[in-house]
């Protein structure tokens, strides 16, 4: 593997984890970002920045791909690398990127590069090979395929109807928390396009592909016994919260509880995670819109919780409710700052 120290950021879809699918078949050293436009890609960016700057002494790559920065973030970002290259830093920054709107940037700054004819991960999978290895050539049926179905080639027919399979089992893989678990996350998405590899040579192979997502999802998500999906998902969801769940834990008149962001449809990964760590009394989950799900296990109304925080209500163990002064963020602990100067305004 590569030496140099790679930071990338890449965009949530399939074409953008298939980027990072390929970068990190190449580099040792890797620190992976995804983000959707807007706040995110600023907040990627600046997380990118800080963590750069832990690394003066290597050779670092710092990578975007399947974004497009509007005029603004790239004359920013222009001037922190120069700022860190002046700094003493030895460090290449490169876009790679197929969007057209991003046309008033490539023409001003030779790090952004522009080819809107090619998706994404074709241009990635191409500037691997001839700048660093290529050892990824065996993935080169793989990424027609995605080629195919991002830029929407209708008529190759067998990689376009493949890339239609791999882009809704990318994005249908929900079953690990994209925010609270990102490494998780892109770990199972690469796990799903490494298996997708094996589908290739056969014949029909998107229907047998499709057929077989299920099971492969299943395959990363098991332990030891088999299970529903659901309840692998539940039982894998717990055994992760579990490793974190100091960083998430909030207080309510003594009593613990948990938080989670963006988890969505809590009923069974929140009652057991509750059933395992019986020193926890509440779970409480909040959507980007600052809608909040509460959950309990007998040891706490959340329906009077609910109410009082915000003017919510439901049951005694299942209740929900609605911040409007919620500001939308990536960042964990902004999240549970804000809920618990919430709690700690109820006393």
């Amino acid at each position: 593997m590569n030496s140099i120290r790679l930071f990338h950021i890449s965009h949530t879809d399939l074409d953008g984890y298939t980027c990072q699918f390929l970068t990190n078949k190449i580099f040792k050293e890797k620190h992976f970002y995804n983000a959707n436009y807007g706040l995110e890609v600023k907040q990627a960016l600046k997380q990118a920045i800080i963590d750069i700057k832990n690394y003066q002494d290597e050779k670092l790559l710092f990578l975007i791909s399947d974004l497009n920065l509007n005029p603004q973030e790239s004359i920013e970002l222009d001037k922190e690398i120069k700022t860190l290259k002046d700094s003493g830093f030895d460090i290449t920054l490169q876009l790679l990127d197929h969007h057209i709107t991003g046309k008033v940037s490539a023409e001003k700054y030779d790090w952004y590069f522009l080819d809107d004819k090619r998706c994404a991960t074709k241009i990635v999978f191409d500037y691997l090979v001839e700048n660093f290895s290529k050892d990824i050539n065996e993935y080169e049926a793989l990424i027609n395929c995605v080629n195919a179905v991002d830029i929407w080639l209708e008529k190759e027919k067998e990689n376009f109807e493949f890339g239609k399979v791999l882009m809704s089992s990318v994005i249908k893989a929900r079953e690990i928390n994209q925010i609270l678990f990102s490494s998780l996350d892109r770990e199972y998405k690469f796990f799903i396009l490494e298996k997708s590899k094996e589908f290739l040579n056969l014949e029909n192979r998107h229907i047998v592909f499709d057929n077989s997502i299920h099971s492969i999802k299943k395959e990363f998500l098991k332990d030891s016994f088999d299970d529903t999906l659901d309840n692998l998902s539940a039982t894998y969801l717990v055994k992760s919260l579990d490793k974190i769940k100091e960083d998430l834990t909030i207080f309510y008149n003594g009593q613990k509880g948990l938080m989670t962001y963006c988890l969505g449809s809590i009923s069974i990964p929140a009652n057991s995670f509750l059933r395992a760590n019986s020193d926890y009394d509440f779970f409480v989950d909040i959507s980007r819109k600052g809608n909040a799900s509460f959950r309990a296990d007998g040891k706490l109304d959340v329906s009077q919780l609910a109410s009082k925080l915000g003017n919510g209500g439901g049951h005694v163990n299942a209740s929900g409710c609605k911040f409007d002064d919620f500001v939308d963020t990536i960042n964990l602990q902004e999240v549970k700052a804000y809920i618990q100067k919430k709690l700690d305004n109820l006393k």
